[in-house]
Protein backbone atom coordinates (compact mmCIF):
# COMPACT_ATOMS: atom_id res chain seq x y z
CA UNK A 1 0.00 0.00 0.00
CA UNK A 2 1.23 3.15 -1.17
CA UNK A 3 0.14 6.36 0.90
CA UNK A 4 -0.75 8.48 -2.49
CA UNK A 5 -1.26 6.55 -5.18
CA UNK A 6 -2.63 7.63 -7.89
CA UNK A 7 -6.56 7.57 -9.06
CA UNK A 8 -9.05 5.21 -8.07
CA UNK A 9 -7.10 4.03 -5.02
CA UNK A 10 -6.02 8.21 -4.08
CA UNK A 11 -9.46 8.46 -3.99
CA UNK A 12 -10.07 5.54 -1.28
CA UNK A 13 -7.00 6.84 0.76
CA UNK A 14 -7.77 10.69 1.06
CA UNK A 15 -11.43 10.18 1.92
CA UNK A 16 -11.09 7.59 4.38
CA UNK A 17 -10.11 9.75 7.41
CA UNK A 18 -13.06 11.90 7.99
CA UNK A 19 -15.78 9.79 6.36
CA UNK A 20 -15.09 7.37 9.17
CA UNK A 21 -14.60 10.03 11.95
CA UNK A 22 -17.21 12.32 11.55
CA UNK A 23 -19.79 9.77 10.50
CA UNK A 24 -22.98 8.91 12.47
CA UNK A 25 -20.96 7.54 15.04
CA UNK A 26 -19.63 10.75 15.57
CA UNK A 27 -22.61 12.44 16.19
CA UNK A 28 -23.83 9.78 19.44
CA UNK A 29 -22.22 10.77 22.70
CA UNK A 30 -18.68 10.21 23.89
CA UNK A 31 -18.04 7.19 25.60
CA UNK A 32 -17.74 7.08 28.98
CA UNK A 33 -13.70 7.76 30.17
CA UNK A 34 -11.49 4.76 30.01
CA UNK A 35 -9.36 3.59 32.60
CA UNK A 36 -6.00 4.57 31.88
CA UNK A 37 -3.41 2.10 30.70
CA UNK A 38 -0.51 1.67 33.26
CA UNK A 39 2.68 4.11 32.21
CA UNK A 40 4.92 2.61 29.69
CA UNK A 41 8.21 0.88 30.86
CA UNK A 42 11.87 3.03 30.80
CA UNK A 43 12.86 0.59 27.86
CA UNK A 44 10.48 -1.34 25.86
CA UNK A 45 13.05 -3.94 24.64
CA UNK A 46 13.23 -6.70 27.19
CA UNK A 47 16.15 -8.77 28.34
CA UNK A 48 14.56 -11.97 27.32
CA UNK A 49 13.02 -13.61 23.95
CA UNK A 50 9.73 -12.40 22.63
CA UNK A 51 7.76 -12.13 19.83
CA UNK A 52 6.60 -8.29 18.17
CA UNK A 53 3.41 -8.97 15.93
CA UNK A 54 2.42 -6.57 13.68
CA UNK A 55 -0.43 -6.73 11.08
CA UNK A 56 -0.40 -4.39 7.71
CA UNK A 57 -2.24 -3.21 4.45
CA UNK A 58 1.46 -2.02 3.43
CA UNK A 59 2.95 -4.20 0.82
CA UNK A 60 5.87 -2.13 -0.94
CA UNK A 61 8.85 -3.61 1.91
CA UNK A 62 8.87 -0.84 4.03
CA UNK A 63 7.54 -2.42 6.97
CA UNK A 64 9.08 -5.59 6.51
CA UNK A 65 12.62 -4.93 6.13
CA UNK A 66 12.43 -1.79 9.26
CA UNK A 67 11.59 -5.35 10.92
CA UNK A 68 14.21 -7.26 9.62
CA UNK A 69 16.76 -4.25 10.65
CA UNK A 70 15.11 -4.23 14.04
CA UNK A 71 15.70 -7.61 14.31
CA UNK A 72 18.87 -7.43 13.89
CA UNK A 73 19.35 -4.51 16.51
CA UNK A 74 17.80 -6.79 18.96
CA UNK A 75 18.40 -10.59 18.19
CA UNK A 76 16.21 -11.78 20.97
CA UNK A 77 13.07 -9.73 19.13
CA UNK A 78 11.68 -11.75 16.79
CA UNK A 79 9.02 -9.70 14.15
CA UNK A 80 6.40 -11.48 13.02
CA UNK A 81 5.17 -9.12 9.73
CA UNK A 82 1.23 -10.27 8.41
CA UNK A 83 0.81 -8.67 5.45
CA UNK A 84 -2.95 -8.69 3.48
CA UNK A 85 -4.23 -7.29 0.97
CA UNK A 86 -6.09 -3.61 1.73
CA UNK A 87 -9.31 -4.71 0.56
CA UNK A 88 -8.80 -8.34 3.05
CA UNK A 89 -7.25 -6.05 5.94
CA UNK A 90 -9.75 -3.54 6.19
CA UNK A 91 -12.49 -5.89 6.84
CA UNK A 92 -10.75 -7.75 9.50
CA UNK A 93 -9.09 -4.84 11.45
CA UNK A 94 -12.15 -4.20 13.53
CA UNK A 95 -12.40 -7.83 14.77
CA UNK A 96 -8.58 -8.27 14.93
CA UNK A 97 -8.92 -5.23 17.34
CA UNK A 98 -11.73 -6.58 19.37
CA UNK A 99 -9.91 -9.94 19.70
CA UNK A 100 -8.61 -10.96 23.00
CA UNK A 101 -5.16 -11.49 21.47
CA UNK A 102 -4.55 -8.67 19.28
CA UNK A 103 -1.50 -7.88 17.08
CA UNK A 104 1.48 -5.38 19.19
CA UNK A 105 0.51 -2.97 16.03
CA UNK A 106 -1.54 -2.76 13.19
CA UNK A 107 -2.02 -0.22 10.59
CA UNK A 108 -4.28 2.51 10.40
CA UNK A 109 -5.49 3.60 7.07
CA UNK A 110 -7.38 6.28 8.72
CA UNK A 111 -8.42 6.65 12.65
CA UNK A 112 -11.96 5.83 12.15
CA UNK A 113 -13.83 4.54 15.06
CA UNK A 114 -10.82 3.26 16.73
CA UNK A 115 -9.91 6.35 19.35
CA UNK A 116 -14.04 6.71 20.17
CA UNK A 117 -14.19 2.67 20.42
CA UNK A 118 -11.55 2.54 22.92
CA UNK A 119 -9.77 -0.25 20.48
CA UNK A 120 -6.55 1.45 19.88
CA UNK A 121 -4.34 2.96 22.76
CA UNK A 122 -3.69 6.98 23.04
CA UNK A 123 0.12 7.24 22.54
CA UNK A 124 0.68 10.00 24.63
CA UNK A 125 2.50 8.45 27.45
CA UNK A 126 5.16 6.72 24.65
CA UNK A 127 5.64 10.09 23.11
CA UNK A 128 6.63 12.17 26.58
CA UNK A 129 9.01 9.07 27.08
CA UNK A 130 10.52 9.03 23.47
CA UNK A 131 10.65 12.67 23.15
CA UNK A 132 8.31 12.20 19.95
CA UNK A 133 7.20 15.92 20.20
CA UNK A 134 10.77 17.21 19.87
CA UNK A 135 12.10 14.65 17.47
CA UNK A 136 8.96 14.99 14.92
CA UNK A 137 7.95 18.39 13.58
CA UNK A 138 3.88 18.76 14.99
CA UNK A 139 2.66 18.29 11.51
CA UNK A 140 3.42 14.82 11.45
CA UNK A 141 2.23 14.05 14.43
CA UNK A 142 -0.73 15.98 14.41
CA UNK A 143 -2.60 14.48 11.68
CA UNK A 144 -3.26 11.37 13.70
CA UNK A 145 -4.21 13.08 16.65
CA UNK A 146 -7.82 13.30 17.61
CA UNK A 147 -10.28 13.87 20.79
CA UNK A 148 -11.53 11.04 22.42
CA UNK A 149 -15.15 10.89 20.44
CA UNK A 150 -12.84 11.17 16.71
CA UNK A 151 -14.77 14.43 16.38
CA UNK A 152 -12.00 16.70 15.04
CA UNK A 153 -8.82 15.77 13.90
CA UNK A 154 -5.31 17.67 14.59
CA UNK A 155 -5.87 17.79 18.29
CA UNK A 156 -5.97 15.75 21.29
CA UNK A 157 -4.49 12.24 22.08
CA UNK A 158 -1.66 10.95 19.46
CA UNK A 159 -3.72 7.11 18.18
CA UNK A 160 -1.00 6.02 15.90
CA UNK A 161 2.83 6.83 15.01
CA UNK A 162 3.70 7.61 10.88
CA UNK A 163 5.83 5.32 9.35
CA UNK A 164 6.73 7.04 6.42
CA UNK A 165 5.46 9.83 4.56
CA UNK A 166 4.47 11.17 0.73
CA UNK A 167 4.30 14.40 -0.46
CA UNK A 168 3.42 16.82 -3.43
CA UNK A 169 4.72 19.24 -4.87
CA UNK A 170 6.03 20.08 -8.59
CA UNK A 171 8.54 17.93 -11.17
CA UNK A 172 9.82 20.44 -13.86
CA UNK A 173 11.80 19.00 -17.23
CA UNK A 174 15.16 20.65 -16.90
CA UNK A 175 15.78 20.03 -20.73
CA UNK A 176 12.80 22.00 -21.30
CA UNK A 177 13.64 24.83 -18.28
CA UNK A 178 17.09 25.12 -19.82
CA UNK A 179 15.49 25.02 -23.41
CA UNK A 180 13.62 28.37 -22.18
CA UNK A 181 16.30 29.94 -19.75
CA UNK A 182 13.77 29.28 -16.79
CA UNK A 183 15.84 28.27 -13.52
CA UNK A 184 13.81 26.84 -10.66
CA UNK A 185 11.76 28.75 -9.55
CA UNK A 186 12.06 30.32 -5.78
CA UNK A 187 9.38 32.32 -5.52
CA UNK A 188 5.56 32.69 -6.84
CA UNK A 189 6.14 35.55 -9.31
CA UNK A 190 9.13 33.27 -10.55
CA UNK A 191 6.67 30.57 -11.14
CA UNK A 192 4.10 33.38 -13.21
CA UNK A 193 6.83 34.20 -15.16
CA UNK A 194 7.96 31.09 -16.07
CA UNK A 195 4.34 29.83 -17.18
CA UNK A 196 4.02 33.12 -19.34
CA UNK A 197 7.31 32.22 -21.26
CA UNK A 198 6.97 28.98 -21.73
CA UNK A 199 3.60 29.58 -23.11
CA UNK A 200 5.16 32.18 -25.27
CA UNK A 201 7.45 29.60 -27.09
CA UNK A 202 4.66 27.27 -27.54
CA UNK A 203 5.43 25.09 -24.91
CA UNK A 204 2.64 23.69 -22.57
CA UNK A 205 3.46 25.40 -19.12
CA UNK A 206 1.47 22.98 -16.59
CA UNK A 207 1.24 18.95 -17.54
CA UNK A 208 -2.57 18.15 -15.58
CA UNK A 209 -5.30 15.33 -15.92
CA UNK A 210 -8.22 15.98 -14.09
CA UNK A 211 -10.49 13.21 -14.51
CA UNK A 212 -10.43 12.23 -10.60
CA UNK A 213 -9.54 16.23 -9.59
CA UNK A 214 -6.04 16.24 -9.37
CA UNK A 215 -5.81 19.76 -9.91
CA UNK A 216 -7.02 20.00 -6.43
CA UNK A 217 -3.07 19.74 -5.83
CA UNK A 218 -2.66 23.13 -7.35
CA UNK A 219 -5.76 24.45 -5.85
CA UNK A 220 -4.30 23.65 -2.62
CA UNK A 221 -0.59 24.41 -3.40
CA UNK A 222 -1.41 27.52 -3.53
CA UNK A 223 -3.71 28.13 -0.51
CA UNK A 224 -1.50 26.47 1.94
CA UNK A 225 1.70 28.58 0.21
CA UNK A 226 -0.50 31.59 0.31
CA UNK A 227 -2.43 31.21 3.84
CA UNK A 228 0.46 29.27 5.74
CA UNK A 229 -0.31 26.21 6.78
CA UNK A 230 -1.68 26.24 10.10
CA UNK A 231 -4.55 28.13 8.88
CA UNK A 232 -5.03 25.84 6.43
CA UNK A 233 -4.73 22.69 8.64
CA UNK A 234 -7.11 24.33 10.96
CA UNK A 235 -9.51 23.48 7.99
CA UNK A 236 -8.98 20.53 7.18
CA UNK A 237 -9.31 19.04 10.58
CA UNK A 238 -12.51 21.08 11.19
CA UNK A 239 -11.81 23.35 13.69
CA UNK A 240 -14.07 25.48 15.04
CA UNK A 241 -14.66 28.68 13.03
CA UNK A 242 -12.18 27.56 9.86
CA UNK A 243 -12.90 28.71 6.64
CA UNK A 244 -11.93 28.53 3.10
CA UNK A 245 -12.83 31.81 1.67
CA UNK A 246 -9.64 33.37 2.34
CA UNK A 247 -6.84 34.93 0.53
CA UNK A 248 -5.30 31.52 -0.49
CA UNK A 249 -8.81 30.60 -1.78
CA UNK A 250 -9.24 33.57 -3.64
CA UNK A 251 -6.38 33.29 -5.14
CA UNK A 252 -5.95 29.35 -6.14
CA UNK A 253 -9.83 29.70 -7.41
CA UNK A 254 -8.84 32.80 -9.42
CA UNK A 255 -5.38 31.41 -10.75
CA UNK A 256 -6.89 28.06 -11.85
CA UNK A 257 -9.57 29.45 -14.08
CA UNK A 258 -6.95 32.26 -15.13
CA UNK A 259 -4.42 29.44 -16.16
CA UNK A 260 -7.44 27.21 -18.12
CA UNK A 261 -8.19 30.89 -19.93
CA UNK A 262 -5.05 31.64 -20.95
CA UNK A 263 -4.06 28.22 -22.23
CA UNK A 264 -1.54 27.20 -19.88
CA UNK A 265 -3.36 23.72 -18.88
CA UNK A 266 -3.91 21.02 -21.44
CA UNK A 267 -6.95 21.32 -24.00
CA UNK A 268 -9.07 17.88 -22.39
CA UNK A 269 -7.51 17.83 -18.76
CA UNK A 270 -11.21 17.03 -17.33
CA UNK A 271 -10.90 14.13 -19.68
CA UNK A 272 -7.88 12.81 -19.01
CA UNK A 273 -6.13 11.04 -15.47
CA UNK A 274 -3.21 11.40 -13.34
CA UNK A 275 -1.84 8.39 -14.93
CA UNK A 276 -1.93 10.14 -18.30
CA UNK A 277 -0.86 13.41 -17.43
CA UNK A 278 2.54 11.43 -16.12
CA UNK A 279 2.51 9.81 -18.99
CA UNK A 280 2.39 12.33 -20.65
CA UNK A 281 4.86 14.96 -18.68
CA UNK A 282 7.56 12.12 -19.52
CA UNK A 283 7.46 12.45 -22.98
CA UNK A 284 8.34 16.07 -22.73
CA UNK A 285 5.04 17.44 -22.80
CA UNK A 286 4.77 19.95 -19.98
CA UNK A 287 6.90 22.60 -17.66
CA UNK A 288 5.53 21.41 -14.87
CA UNK A 289 3.66 18.64 -13.16
CA UNK A 290 1.86 19.29 -9.84
CA UNK A 291 1.97 15.36 -8.53
CA UNK A 292 3.16 12.98 -5.02
CA UNK A 293 6.28 11.22 -4.54
CA UNK A 294 4.55 7.93 -5.38
CA UNK A 295 5.28 8.67 -8.94
CA UNK A 296 8.64 9.38 -8.62
CA UNK A 297 10.33 6.36 -9.10
CA UNK A 298 8.15 6.05 -12.29
CA UNK A 299 8.96 9.51 -13.48
CA UNK A 300 12.84 9.41 -13.27
CA UNK A 301 12.22 5.93 -15.02
CA UNK A 302 11.68 7.11 -17.84
CA UNK A 303 13.47 11.06 -17.51
CA UNK A 304 16.36 10.13 -15.22
CA UNK A 305 18.80 12.98 -14.85
CA UNK A 306 16.09 15.60 -16.63
CA UNK A 307 13.92 15.80 -14.16
CA UNK A 308 13.76 18.21 -10.84
CA UNK A 309 11.53 18.79 -7.93
CA UNK A 310 10.75 21.58 -5.87
CA UNK A 311 7.89 22.73 -2.93
CA UNK A 312 5.88 25.02 -4.36
CA UNK A 313 7.26 28.82 -4.10
CA UNK A 314 6.09 31.79 -2.48
CA UNK A 315 5.03 30.39 1.17
CA UNK A 316 3.79 32.81 3.64
CA UNK A 317 6.80 34.42 5.19
CA UNK A 318 9.16 32.12 3.75
CA UNK A 319 8.23 28.80 5.29
CA UNK A 320 7.86 26.06 2.39
CA UNK A 321 4.42 23.94 2.46
CA UNK A 322 3.78 20.85 1.43
CA UNK A 323 1.25 18.50 0.85
CA UNK A 324 1.25 14.81 2.64
CA UNK A 325 -0.03 12.32 4.83
CA UNK A 326 1.55 8.70 6.35
CA UNK A 327 1.42 5.40 6.76
CA UNK A 328 0.94 5.00 10.63
CA UNK A 329 0.83 2.11 13.13
CA UNK A 330 -0.84 2.26 16.51
CA UNK A 331 -0.78 0.08 19.30
CA UNK A 332 -4.30 -2.03 19.91
CA UNK A 333 -5.67 -1.47 23.94
CA UNK A 334 -5.30 -5.28 24.20
CA UNK A 335 -2.45 -5.87 23.07
CA UNK A 336 0.29 -8.10 24.54
CA UNK A 337 3.41 -6.11 24.08
CA UNK A 338 2.72 -2.25 23.98
CA UNK A 339 6.31 -1.63 25.23
CA UNK A 340 7.97 -3.18 22.81
CA UNK A 341 5.86 -2.16 19.91
CA UNK A 342 6.51 1.59 21.03
CA UNK A 343 10.50 0.73 21.17
CA UNK A 344 9.75 -0.30 17.42
CA UNK A 345 7.67 2.67 16.68
CA UNK A 346 10.59 4.83 18.03
CA UNK A 347 12.96 2.79 16.00
CA UNK A 348 11.16 4.40 13.08
CA UNK A 349 12.56 7.68 13.59
CA UNK A 350 16.29 6.77 13.55
CA UNK A 351 18.91 7.06 10.42
CA UNK A 352 18.89 3.75 9.84
CA UNK A 353 15.12 3.45 9.64
CA UNK A 354 15.55 6.32 7.25
CA UNK A 355 17.19 5.36 4.33
CA UNK A 356 15.14 2.23 4.57
CA UNK A 357 11.98 4.42 4.36
CA UNK A 358 13.63 6.63 1.32
CA UNK A 359 14.80 3.28 -0.44
CA UNK A 360 11.30 1.62 -0.21
CA UNK A 361 9.59 5.02 -2.08
CA UNK A 362 8.51 6.87 1.17
CA UNK A 363 9.89 10.27 2.76
CA UNK A 364 11.41 9.63 6.20
CA UNK A 365 9.88 10.67 9.72
CA UNK A 366 13.22 12.16 10.90
CA UNK A 367 16.77 12.57 9.29
CA UNK A 368 15.99 13.70 5.76
CA UNK A 369 19.53 15.90 5.33
CA UNK A 370 20.96 12.13 5.50
CA UNK A 371 19.33 10.21 3.01
CA UNK A 372 20.77 9.95 -0.55
CA UNK A 373 19.93 7.92 -3.49
CA UNK A 374 21.46 7.16 -6.55
CA UNK A 375 23.29 10.14 -8.32
CA UNK A 376 20.88 12.73 -10.59
CA UNK A 377 17.44 10.87 -8.84
CA UNK A 378 14.84 12.89 -8.48
CA UNK A 379 14.04 11.35 -4.90
CA UNK A 380 16.75 13.37 -3.75
CA UNK A 381 15.26 16.13 -5.10
CA UNK A 382 11.96 15.51 -3.07
CA UNK A 383 14.22 14.52 0.39
CA UNK A 384 15.19 17.69 0.07
CA UNK A 385 12.40 19.66 -0.07
CA UNK A 386 10.83 17.34 1.99
CA UNK A 387 13.34 18.41 4.48
CA UNK A 388 12.81 21.99 3.66
CA UNK A 389 8.98 21.30 4.14
CA UNK A 390 9.58 20.07 7.81
CA UNK A 391 11.60 22.63 9.33
CA UNK A 392 9.24 24.64 8.51
CA UNK A 393 6.52 22.95 10.25
CA UNK A 394 4.79 22.97 6.60
CA UNK A 395 2.83 19.80 6.02
CA UNK A 396 -0.77 20.07 5.25
CA UNK A 397 -3.16 17.15 5.10
CA UNK A 398 -5.17 16.89 1.36
CA UNK A 399 -7.92 18.58 1.17
CA UNK A 400 -9.92 15.65 0.28
CA UNK A 401 -9.50 14.62 3.70
CA UNK A 402 -11.39 16.97 5.07
CA UNK A 403 -15.19 15.58 4.60
CA UNK A 404 -15.98 12.21 3.23
CA UNK A 405 -17.33 13.96 0.00
CA UNK A 406 -15.06 16.52 -0.65
CA UNK A 407 -13.10 14.09 -3.10
CA UNK A 408 -15.72 14.46 -5.08
CA UNK A 409 -16.99 18.04 -4.38
CA UNK A 410 -13.26 19.19 -4.93
CA UNK A 411 -13.22 16.98 -8.58
CA UNK A 412 -16.72 18.36 -9.88
CA UNK A 413 -16.35 22.04 -8.93
CA UNK A 414 -12.01 22.26 -10.12
CA UNK A 415 -13.64 20.34 -13.48
CA UNK A 416 -16.35 23.39 -13.93
CA UNK A 417 -13.49 25.96 -12.84
CA UNK A 418 -11.82 25.31 -15.70
CA UNK A 419 -14.81 24.52 -18.12
CA UNK A 420 -15.67 28.27 -17.06
CA UNK A 421 -18.82 27.32 -15.86
CA UNK A 422 -18.64 28.21 -12.20
CA UNK A 423 -16.62 31.87 -10.67
CA UNK A 424 -14.05 31.66 -8.27
CA UNK A 425 -16.41 32.85 -5.10
CA UNK A 426 -18.84 29.89 -6.53
CA UNK A 427 -16.05 27.50 -6.17
CA UNK A 428 -15.16 28.30 -2.51
CA UNK A 429 -18.99 28.52 -1.18
CA UNK A 430 -19.26 25.23 -2.84
CA UNK A 431 -16.19 23.77 -0.73
CA UNK A 432 -17.29 25.43 2.50
CA UNK A 433 -20.82 24.34 2.20
CA UNK A 434 -19.51 20.50 1.78
CA UNK A 435 -17.29 21.22 4.83
CA UNK A 436 -20.07 22.49 6.75
CA UNK A 437 -22.40 19.91 6.44
CA UNK A 438 -19.77 17.83 8.31
CA UNK A 439 -18.06 19.87 10.85
CA UNK A 440 -21.23 22.20 11.70
CA UNK A 441 -23.30 18.99 12.92
CA UNK A 442 -20.00 18.19 15.12
CA UNK A 443 -20.31 22.15 16.78
CA UNK A 444 -17.26 23.23 14.75
CA UNK A 445 -18.22 25.13 11.69
CA UNK A 446 -18.46 28.80 11.50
Amino acid sequence: MHTHPPVGRLAVVITAVTAAALGPAACEAAPARRSAPPPPAATGVPPGTATLTIASSENTGLTDLLGVTFHSRHPNIVVDFDYEPRDVYDGKLETMLASKNPPDLVLLNDLGTAPASGAVRSLDDYTRLYGWDAKYPSAELDQWRAADDGRQLGTGHLWAAPAGFSVVGVYYNKDLAAKLGIAPPATRADFDAALAKAKAAGELPVQLGNLQGHSSFIVQSIVDATDGAARTSDWVNGKAGATIRTPGGTDAANTLADWAKKGYLPERANASGLTAAVAEFTRGKGLFLFDGSWDAQNIDRAMHGRVGFIPFPGGAGGRATGIGTSVAYAIPAKAKNPDLAAAFLDFMNTPEAAQIQFNTGFLPLAHADSVKGTEGNVMNDIASAWGVVNKGDGLVNFFANSTATMNDTLTIQTQRLIESATTGPAFLDALQSDWARSHERAGSGP
